[in-house]
């Protein structure tokens, strides 16, 4: 399953993290990291660019793809216009509580979870009750990331 986030909506519902932080969107791609590790699971985040100019930009490392807005263009028309790309949509999950996002999600036949229960799931992902061995799994990509970052370690 592929999961969709909307960025800055995110960020708006979680606990920890606050849009005015300078660096709000780095917070989150590091909390998205751990979620894809634990998971699996092919992740992209939009964000808007905000009020000041940003070039339109997108980074991807093991398995997670961050994607900013152009100057003039919204997060929200990214999304739709990602989901209106995707060859199986139902295999999609999007993760907004924008209203028109999530209609238009629904009529592509996506799946959705609102903003503020996918901040639910990252808590408990990241709760003391959750271990390490839970259900980690790292792609031979990310493997690599890390060992270059790293290097092998002797036994």
């Amino acid at each position: 399953m592929f999961v969709l986030i909307d960025g800055h909506n995110l960020i708006g519902k979680l606990p920890d993290i606050s849009l005015s932080d300078a660096d709000d969107e780095q917070q989150l791609v590091e909390k998205i990291m751990r979620y894809r590790a634990r998971t699996g699971r092919r992740v992209t985040i939009v964000f808007d660019s905000g009020g000041a100019y940003k070039p339109s930009a997108t980074k991807r490392r093991g398995g997670l793809t961050v994607r900013y807005a152009p100057h003039g263009i919204t997060a929200d028309s990214l999304i739709i216009k990602q989901l209106r790309r995707e060859r199986n949509p139902k295999e999609v999950l999007v993760i907004t509580s924008d209203r028109a996002i999530q209609r238009a999600a629904t009529q592509m036949g996506a799946q959705i979870m609102s903003s503020q229960a996918f901040a639910d799931v990252l808590a408990d992902l990241h709760s003391p009750a959750a271990t390490v061995a839970d259900d980690v799994h790292l792609s031979d990509e990310e493997i690599d990331d890390w060992l270059s970052l790293f290097g092998e370690v002797d036994a």
